[in-house]
């Protein structure tokens, strides 16, 4: 049986600040390194970036011989000491990254040792290089990629094991290749925030006239509308005026899906719903994966449709014609029965989203809602006029995300990705 050894690090400069890890593994026996990985990671702690290193680093050893013993060295004596088993992980930043390092491998297989700063300077010396190149808004990459070493290293589940192998030879053929390079890109607004991608494709491309790097971390929201329902499929209008159903056997394996995507990125800070049952069963599904727990927020409800409420948009046709064409028409006509406006929906989300952004400034949050939040809040980011909400697809379990940075400008990163579904 193979040994590794993997040394890791991170740092951030201004805790948080921007950040980045680097991790390599060597070979027990010859002392051989066998492969370099750093990565960027924008705005985060010491401590999440040490964690993302060693994820990293345990990712690698992971692709290049998934029946080996590994021995991590770090200078962390946090996540030496929580992985180890010997302190408590209280911070809800760390637990889920914990959880995804605890499964790259099977339990016994990896050991933690603490040393000395001095001791650990190769895996510095990456980390750094890659804070280095974020300072001067290149997007940093490896010739082994960090989404490339994930698909290797994937293990969380029976159904997805089947694809290690693969992945693995992939990336073992390009084990020669290990030298670092910075890609040269636009300067960034703002450091790039935690979450990769898919959920975040890339780090925030400046515009003329925006504001320089040193802004701060933007409050990342990470929009995912809740899992179907018996009515999704029949495309009823289902708001908050309604019998508020709960997910479909459908709805909660998209759930599941969503959860386990969002578990292997491990960027999630806290978890907020809707208050209705079925984000509330949604984002109950992912927080229990995270190990996070779920905040209700009303703001974050459904528009209430009024009498169209369980219609199919052909039966609202039909039954009130002359109300549809208005609401159409309009943002500020309401649905037939007294329901909610646009305009009103709009002014509702706004409210919510500066409050949550003031709680939530510089983290990553997942906010599990609706069709009509999700897109309105995309609409408000993007300085959108409301027809616009007639023109976005939004499916079941669809993950967006709107960053929003301390000047007041928004970043829309993503929009309806449900990659992980299929």
């Amino acid at each position: 049986m193979r040994e590794f050894i993997v040394e890791a690090d991170g740092g951030s400069r201004g805790n948080p600040g921007p950040a980045g890890y680097g991790a390599v593994v060597g070979d027990a026996a010859t002392g051989e390194t066998l492969r370099e990985t750093a990565e960027y990671i924008g705005v985060a702690t010491n401590n999440v970036a040490e964690y993302r290193g060693l994820l990293a680093g345990l990712r690698a050893a992971h692709a290049l011989d998934p029946a080996a013993t590994v021995h991590v060295r770090m200078d962390s004596k946090l996540v030496v000491e929580q992985m180890s088993g010997r302190w408590k992980i209280k911070h809800p930043d760390m637990k889920p990254l914990a959880a995804q390092a605890a499964r790259i491998f099977p339990p016994g297989r990896v050991t933690y040792e603490w040393i000395p700063r001095a001791q650990n300077k190769h895996a510095d010396r990456l980390a750094n290089e890659a804070m280095d190149a974020g300072a001067r808004g290149e997007r940093w990459s490896e010739a082994e990629s960090t989404a490339e070493l994930e698909a290797a290293a994937e293990v969380e589940s029976a159904g997805e094991a089947g694809g290690v192998s693969g992945a693995a030879g992939a990336m073992k053929a390009g084990a020669d290749t290990r030298a670092a390079k910075a890609v040269a890109a636009p300067a960034p607004a703002v450091a790039a925030p935690a979450v990769t991608a898919p959920v975040v494709a890339a780090p925030a491309v400046a515009a003329p006239g925006w504001a320089p790097a040193d802004m701060g971390a933007p409050a990342t929201f990470v929009l995912l509308r809740h899992g179907e329902t018996p009515l999704t499929p029949q495309k009823r209008f289902s708001g908050s005026g309604g019998t508020d159903p709960s997910l479909s056997d459908t709805g909660r394996e998209q759930a599941e899906r969503a959860a386990a995507m969002l578990a292997r990125r491990g960027t999630i800070q806290a978890v907020v719903s809707s208050p209705l049952a079925r984000t509330r069963e949604t984002a109950g599904i992912v927080a229990a994966r995270l190990g996070l727990d779920v905040s209700i927020d009303d703001g974050l409800r459904e528009t209430d449709f009024g009498a169209w409420e369980g219609l199919t948009f052909a039966e609202v046709r039909e039954r009130h014609p002359d109300d549809l064409n208005a609401w159409l028409a309009s943002p500020d006509a309401e649905p037939t029965g007294g329901g909610e406006s646009f305009a009103a929906t709009a002014a509702r989300l706004a409210v919510t989203r500066d409050k949550l952004v003031t709680a939530h400034a510089g983290r990553t949050v997942l906010l599990v809602t609706h069709v009509t939040p999700i897109k309105t809040l995309v609409r408000l980011a993007l300085g959108a006029p409301p027809e616009s909400l007639f023109r976005m697809e939004l499916s079941a379990a669809s993950l967006s995300v709107v960053a929003y940075y301390a000047d007041g400008n928004a970043s829309v990163r993503l929009l309806n990705d449900t990659s992980y579904l299929r």
